[in-house]
């Protein structure tokens, strides 16, 4: 449940102000279906983070636990510093249109979540708590929980999120995890 939990929160806080979320906010005022590109968004994120959560697992075991835990720690500690990076959002990903509203979401959330944040905080969180399955769940709804309201509410909340604070308590939790990890918080799961 732990790292269900954990995965949720560090991917919603961290999804704030994300490109992915700008790409979110583009579709829905371009074409004004939420549920096409809810259910884009949900596929796209499935399919990206179980693969992210699957490298993630490889790399577990390939990996001694100790230097894991060297790797883990640091991981996350970059993961703090990149979050305080803001994104911007790519001309090219928001100009798919031809594929419908559901396979445009679906092939530009897809792309955009390649070597994202969220998908690379979805390896490293994998390979923390090696429960593919939780993290996977927990990353995809943390990805739902920050899209979905800017799918559906759009430009009536883009204004009023404050995302430089958002970034920092992503960043603070990320700086944590890796403090932790380097420190052998989990050397009861062997790091």
């Amino acid at each position: 449940m732990e790292a269900f939990l954990i995965s949720t929160g560090i991917v919603a806080l961290a999804e704030i102000g994300d490109k992915t979320q700008l790409l979110a906010f583009i579709l829905a005022a371009k074409f004004r279906k939420p549920l096409p590109i809810i259910a884009g968004i949900l596929v796209a994120t499935i399919a990206n983070h179980a693969f992210a959560g699957a490298l993630g697992a490889w790399i577990t075991s390939l990996v001694a636990p100790g230097t894991m835990r060297w790797v883990l720690g640091l991981s996350f500690i970059a993961m703090a510093v990149w979050t305080l990076i803001p994104d911007q959002m790519d001309d090219d990903e928001a100009g798919l249109a031809r594929y419908g509203v559901f396979g445009t979401t679906l092939i530009a959330f897809f792309l955009a979540e390649m070597g994202d944040k969220t998908q690379v905080a979805t390896v490293a969180l994998a390979a923390q708590y090696q429960a593919v399955v939780a993290v996977v769940a927990g990353t995809t709804l943390g990805m739902m929980i920050a899209n979905v309201p800017a799918v559906l509410l759009g430009d009536r909340i883009a204004n009023r999120i404050p995302v430089r604070v958002v970034h920092a308590i992503a960043a603070a939790i990320f700086a944590v995890l890796g403090v932790a990890t380097l420190l052998g918080a989990g050397s009861s799961l062997g790091f």
